[in-house]
C-alpha cells in the first residue's frame, strides 16, 4: 500500500448519530431557529436603517431575476418580490404611523429571512449517502487506476485502490481523535471544482469521520441528477448571486447555529478557487467569523465544547480548470496589458487522445491535514487543550470576558476572526506538501524570466513557446537549487515535501514534467525531440504560482549557470 493510505475505521458506526443527520433530521425547527437568529442580528445591526436594507434587498434580486435567471431559483420568485416591493411602497408613509411602518418592516424582514433559510438549509438521506459513497468508489478506482493506457482490462479492474492515490497525509488520527472531543471545522485551501467532492470522500472512506456540514454553490443544482444528490447529502445552498445584507445573515446563521448544535463543517476560507494556481494569502471573513461567535455563544450558555480548526491544504500535480482559471485571474490583473487568447477548436482526435491520457497516467492527489487550531489560532492536543506558539497553555474562555464574564463584542470578534485568519495562511504555507511538478514549473519559469528579464510578465506571456526551448543542463542545476532550498525550509518546519523531492535531480526532473502533462492538451512542459519545451506559458506560469510565494528564487545562485545563461541569451 502507498505511504500515507491508512484507511481507518468510522469513529461513528452508526449514522443515525451523526451530528448533520441530527441537525437536519429535524429541518423545520432548524429553520425556525434561524429565522430568528438572523432576525435579532439584522434589527441590532440595520435598526435605524431597515427600510433601506429591504429596499435595498428588494432593487438587487429584482436585478438578478432579471440578468441572472437560473432554473434552480425558488418557485414564484417574481411574484414573492413583487409582493413585498408592493407591501414596502405601496402605502405612503404619510398615512402609518411610526409604529406600523415598524411593524411592516419587521413583517417583511421576517418573509425575507424565511424565504432564505428554505432556500439554504438542506437535508441528509442515509440512503443517498450511502449510494453516493458505493458510486464514488467505483467511479475513483477506475479513474484513478494505473496504466489504464497499456491494458484496457484494467480500467474496470481493481489494480489499484482510490486510496493508494488520494493520500491523506499529517494530523489524521488527531483529528479523528478530537471529533470525540468537540466540533471540528476543516478548512482547505481551493484549487479545483473537485475539491468538495474528493474532500468529503476522502473524510467518510479513508479517515473515517462523520459527514460534514458544508456550502455548496446554488449554480450546482442546476443539473437534475446534481440537484438530486446535493440535495440529500447534508450540503447547504449558497447563492454567490446574492450579496445583500439579509442573506449574508441568513448564511452565517446557517453555519454559526450548526457549529452551535454539533455538526461538524467544512467550508473553504479563500471563498473560491485559486485563479492563479498560488495558495491563498488573503481569507474571506464571513464564515470563519461565524466559529467565533459561536465559540462566544457556547461559553455565554454555560457549555465549554470546544471548536477545533483544521487547516487542510490540497496538492494536485494538475488542476483540471487550470486553463480557465489562469485567464481569468490575468484578465483581472492585467486589464489593457493582457490580450486573451482565443478559444481555439479542438478536434475529435485531440480530445479522445486527452481523456485517454486521463484513464492511462498515474497522479497522486495529497491531502495535507495540519496541526489544528482553536478559534484563536492557538494549537490544541489531541484532548483539545490549547497552548500558545511558546507551549503555555490558555484558558480560551478568557478571551471573551468583559466585566470579569463572557460578553458579546463584535468589535472584538472582528479581530479575532483577522487573526485566525492570519494564523490560517500562515499554516497553509507551513502544511503545504511540494510535488515535483511544482518544482519543476517553479525552476522553469523562472529560468524564462530570468532569460527575458528585459519583460514584463504579460511581455512574457506574449512569447510565442516555439521559439523557446529550455536547456537541460540550466533546468537540472535550478531544479536542484530549487530542492535543496525546500529540503532546508522542511528541516525548519517551513514546509512540507513529498517523497519524490528526493530524487536525483534529473529523476525529479523527469517525474515533474510527466504529471504537468497528465491532462492538458497544450502541455505546460514536455519533451520533445530531447528537448524541453512549453507548449503554454500561462499554463506554465500558473503552476509556477504555487511555490512563487516563499520566494525561492531570491536564493538562487545565477552564477552557476552564467555560461548557460549567455549561450542562451547570446
Amino acid at each position: 500500500m502507498t505511504e500515507g493510505s491508512k484507511v481507518y475505521p468510522h469513529v461513528i458506526p452508526d449514522m443515525n448519530q451523526w451530528p448533520i443527520y441530527k441537525l437536519l433530521n429535524d429541518r423545520k425547527n432548524l429553520i425556525e431557529e434561524i429565522e430568528e437568529y438572523t432576525f435579532r442580528r439584522v434589527i441590532k445591526l440595520f435598526d435605524d436603517d431597515l427600510n433601506e436594507v429591504i429596499a435595498k434587498t428588494v432593487y438587487q434580486e429584482r436585478i438578478r431575476m432579471k440578468e441572472e435567471p437560473w432554473k434552480v431559483d425558488p418557485p414564484q420568485d417574481r411574484v414573492f418580490w413583487r409582493k413585498i416591493s408592493k407591501k414596502l411602497f405601496g402605502k405612503p408613509d404619510a398615512q402609518l404611523s411610526e409604529e406600523e411602518k415598524r411593524e411592516n418592516e419587521e413583517t417583511l424582514l421576517r418573509r425575507i429571512i424565511h424565504r432564505y433559510s428554505d432556500e439554504i438549509v438542506g437535508t441528509f438521506r442515509i440512503p443517498t449517502f450511502l449510494f453516493a459513497r458505493k458510486f464514488l468508489t467505483v467511479l475513483f478506482n477506475r479513474l484513478l487506476n494505473t496504466a489504464a493506457g497499456r491494458n484496457m482490462k484494467r480500467i474496470f479492474g481493481t489494480k489499484y485502490k482510490v486510496y493508494e492515490r488520494l493520500l491523506t497525509k499529517g494530523e489524521v488520527e488527531k483529528l479523528r481523535t478530537l471529533m470525540t472531543k468537540g466540533t471540528v471545522i476543516i478548512v482547505p485551501t481551493h484549487s479545483s471544482n473537485l475539491d468538495s467532492m474528493l474532500i468529503g470522500y476522502a473524510l467518510d472512506t479513508i479517515v473515517g469521520v462523520p459527514s460534514f456540514s458544508y456550502g455548496a454553490g446554488l449554480n450546482l443544482y442546476n443539473t437534475g441528477y446534481t440537484a438530486y444528490f446535493m440535495n440529500r447529502l447534508g450540503a447547504y445552498r449558497v447563492d454567490r448571486r446574492k450579496k445583500n445584507p439579509i442573506y449574508l445573515e441568513t448564511l452565517k446563521a446557517m453555519s454559526n447555529l450548526s457549529i452551535q448544535h454539533g455538526t461538524n463543517s467544512l467550508f473553504f476560507p479563500g471563498g473560491t478557487r485559486s485563479r492563479s494556481g498560488a495558495l491563498e494569502n488573503k481569507l474571506k471573513m464571513g464564515l470563519l467569523g461565524t466559529a467565533v461567535e459561536a465559540q462566544r455563544t457556547i461559553y455565554q450558555k454555560g457549555r465549554d465544547e470546544k471548536i477545533f480548526i483544521v487547516p487542510l491544504v490540497l496538492s494536485y500535480h494538475f488542476v483540471l480548470e487550470a486553463k480557465y482559471l489562469i485567464e481569468q485571474h490575468l484578465s483581472f490583473v492585467g486589464k489593457e496589458r493582457y490580450l486573451r487568447s482565443k478559444d481555439e477548436f479542438y478536434s475529435l482526435r485531440k480530445l479522445l487522445k486527452f481523456g485517454w491520457t486521463f484513464f492511462s497516467q498515474p497522479s497522486e492527489i495529497t491531502l495535507s491535514f495540519g496541526k489544528p487550531l482553536d478559534v484563536m489560532g492557538n494549537f490544541v492536543d489531541e484532548n483539545g487543550h490549547s497552548f500558545d506558539r511558546f507551549g503555555h497553555p490558555v484558558n480560551l474562555v478568557e478571551y471573551f470576558y468583559g466585566d470579569g464574564k463572557v460578553t458579546e463584542n463584535l468589535q472584538r470578534e472582528t479581530e479575532y476572526t483577522i487573526m485566525l485568519a492570519d494564523r490560517l495562511v500562515e499554516r497553509y504555507h507551513k502544511e503545504n506538501i511540494v510535488l515535483t511538478s511544482h518544482v519543476v514549473a517553479y525552476a522553469a519559469f523562472n529560468i524564462l524570466q530570468k532569460i527575458h528579464s528585459h519583460l514584463d510578465l504579460f511581455g512574457i506571456l506574449r512569447l510565442p513557446p516555439d521559439d523557446f526551448s529550455f536547456p537541460m543542463e540550466l533546468m537540472l542545476e535550478i531544479v536542484e537549487q530549487t530542492k535543496d532550498i525546500l529540503i532546508e525550509m522542511n528541516k525548519n518546519g517551513k514546509i512540507k515535501l513529498s517523497n519524490q523531492i528526493y530524487f536525483e535531480p534529473q529523476k525529479l526532473l523527469e517525474d515533474g514534467v510527466r504529471n504537468l502533462g497528465v491532462y492538458h492538451i497544450e502541455k505546460p512542459l514536455v519533451l520533445e525531440d530531447g528537448k524541453l519545451v512549453s507548449q503554454d506559458f500561462k499554463l506554465l506560469f500558473f503552476y509556477n504560482n504555487r511555490l512563487e510565494s516563499y520566494k525561492l528564487n531570491k536564493k538562487f545562485d545565477w552564477n552557476a549557470v552564467k555560461v548557460e545563461m549567455e549561450l542562451e541569451t547570446a
